[in-house]
């Protein structure tokens, strides 16, 4: 395969599992992140950056 196609492949099947590790976490907490985030509340965009390196952290795993 194309080192620039599998590129694209690896990168997009990254944020489709990003995407989904955030809905998830909304989903699970008690509190609207979307809401919180546009408050400006620090901890809601702390956590919300840590679930997107967790899961970026185990797909590239999975993909390697």
């Amino acid at each position: 395969m194309d080192p620039i196609l599998s590129s694209i492949v690896y990168f997009a099947i990254g944020m489709i599992f990003c995407a989904l590790g955030y809905k998830v976490f909304d989903i699970i907490t008690p509190f609207d992140l979307n809401k919180e985030i546009d408050e400006h509340n620090v901890a809601a965009g702390l956590a919300v950056a840590g679930i997107f390196i967790g899961v970026a952290i185990v797909v590239s795993a999975a993909m390697i």
